[in-house]
């Protein structure tokens, strides 16, 4: 089960602190999204990437409320032609836990067959859908004529594809991974409570 309270509030900071991606500047931006809000559940992930000859970081905070789901975005930029000194770039979005529409938690486990429950998975993708971004996939339509020639038009699907996250044993550590479980089904069970 997640953690409430002064606890979790606390081992949000500790969270932060141990990802060591300017902690300071992610502490207050989270901080002062949530406001006094008690924390029940939290998620921090710290991405690094390659761009060129520069290496990148990124780390994303998801908090969990009793009303609210809170994710926050950190990204540092090398100097360019705007700022001669690197900089970072941190956004905050609260959502409302009634504009939840989806939570995908997809488990990679190795050796299935030998499965036991309970095991933590190698790897895990939350995806969280809330309607605020929407990917649109098109496609030409067809028939099954091999013969046909006339415009059938475009065949498609919509996604609500707003957030998704993957965290992995090899590159983020057992604890993330069971982090984000307990986070995901903290998040799956807020989002059932509010429907009820």
């Amino acid at each position: 089960m997640a953690k409430t309270g002064t606890t979790t509030t606390q081992g949000l900071r500790t969270a932060i602190e141990r990802s060591g991606y300017y902690p300071a500047l992610v502490s207050e931006a989270v901080e002062s999204a949530v406001g006094t809000e008690p924390i029940s559940s939290y998620l921090v992930h710290q991405e690094t990437t390659f761009d060129a000859n520069e290496v990148r970081r990124h780390v994303t905070v998801l908090v969990l409320t009793a009303g609210r789901f809170i994710v926050s975005h950190t990204d540092e930029q090398g100097a360019d032609d705007t700022s001669p000194v690197p900089y970072a770039t941190t956004s905050t979005e609260s959502v409302r836990l009634d504009r939840i529409s989806s939570v995908v938690l997809s488990r990679v486990v190795a050796n299935p067959e030998t499965y036991t429950p309970g095991t933590l998975p190698r790897e895990v993708v939350l995806t969280i859908g809330w309607g605020a971004v929407q990917r649109i996939d098109l496609e030409p339509a067809g028939c099954s004529d091999p013969n046909c020639d006339a415009d059938h038009g475009y065949t498609g699907s919509a996604t609500a594809d707003d957030l998704s996250l993957r965290v992995s044993e090899a590159g983020d550590g057992p604890e993330t991974v069971a982090q984000a479980l307990l986070f995901a089904q903290a998040l799956s069970d807020a989002t059932v409570a509010q429907g009820a």
